[in-house]
């Protein structure tokens, strides 16, 4: 159920259209308590070691003067696996990518670690590395995990609800920015074009998010999941989390090694012929996909914008 008619803030018990509809008109939706506190904290204590042995801060101020990041979650944050094949999830990103790809994969895992004293990231599209100019249909669909309080004071992720529909040459002004308050368990949806960035940390506490993004299978992954978990631990996956890491067609003929389907290669049960690289139902899916079509092309540039 909808908490709040101002802000898209869901119970755990939403349907993912309802989830689906909220992203589509305001380009993201809020759910609480999606993780319950034992498995905050088990998410806490696998973060744990990995924050303490990362560096503060990064060359790019892009990302942070004062902020943590690292990526391979997959690897390093088992929970990750789970929360990555969450049900409410994968239903929502088969409404919201579904349409317009056979099969979507995971884009990004990461953590953003805000400090005290982190300032504002500038606000930018998710989907600016992808040559697609706004609006467009949806890229790519995020995640972000709480597994702190997101507050105003602690750099909770500033959004601009409906900027997904805007063009490229439209900025926002300062009250258009909302932010995004959530408790720790909660998770913030949004597609990739909505303009959105890290708030600035004034409090005394760190902020710390774990990001799960996905994409449609036929985009380059922001996050080469081939190179971020080593091929042996890969294998001991399921094959639901092998294939949305990319150990899958995307569509027929798209993604396949050697004339062989990439997941038969990875978990080593190909054969000396050629593999199944698109059966009859893969091929109605694609017949169904909605295809993109490109009337124009022109330089818009790439936001970066600090408001």
């Amino acid at each position: 159920m909808n908490l709040t008619n101002d802000l898209q803030i869901f119970s755990a018990d939403v349907s993912p259209a309802t989830l689906a509809t909220s992203i589509a008109k305001h380009g993201y939706a809020v759910v609480q308590d999606l993780l319950n506190k034992k498995k905050i904290e088990i998410l806490k204590n696998q973060l744990a070691p990995h924050l303490d042995s990362v560096d503060l801060g990064d060359p790019d101020p892009f990302f942070g003067h004062k902020t943590k990041r690292f990526g391979a979650l997959l690897s390093r944050c088992p929970l990750t696996r789970e929360m990555l094949i969450d049900r409410l999830v994968l239903g929502t990103a088969d409404l919201v990518l579904g349409p317009h790809c056979v099969n979507y994969q995971v884009n990004y895992t990461g953590v953003m670690y805000l400090s005290p004293g982190e300032i504002a990231q500038s606000i930018h599209r998710d989907t600016g590395f992808y040559p697609i100019q706004n609006p467009a249909p949806p890229l790519t669909l995020a995640t972000m995990w709480a597994s702190t309080d997101f507050t105003r004071e602690n750099g909770a992720t500033r959004i601009i609800p409906g900027s997904h529909l805007w063009s490229d040459r439209r900025e926002p002004s300062a009250d258009e920015i909302i932010q995004v308050e959530m408790c720790a368990g909660s998770v913030l949806f949004y597609t990739g074009s909505l303009l959105h960035g890290g708030g600035a940390n004034r409090s005394g506490t760190a902020r710390c998010g774990v990001a799960l993004h996905y994409s449609l299978g036929w985009l380059r992954q922001e996050e080469n999941q081939y190179l971020a978990v080593p091929v042996e631990e890969v294998r001991t996956y399921s094959k639901e989390i092998q294939r949305l890491m990319g150990y899958d067609l995307a569509t027929v003929n798209l993604g396949f090694a050697d004339h062989k389907h990439p997941n038969d290669i990875l978990n080593k049960t190909d054969s000396d012929s050629h593999g199944v690289l698109g059966t009859k139902e893969m091929m109605e899916a694609d017949n169904a996909v909605q295809r993109f079509k490109v009337t124009s092309t022109s330089a818009v540039g790439r936001a970066r914008i600090k408001v």
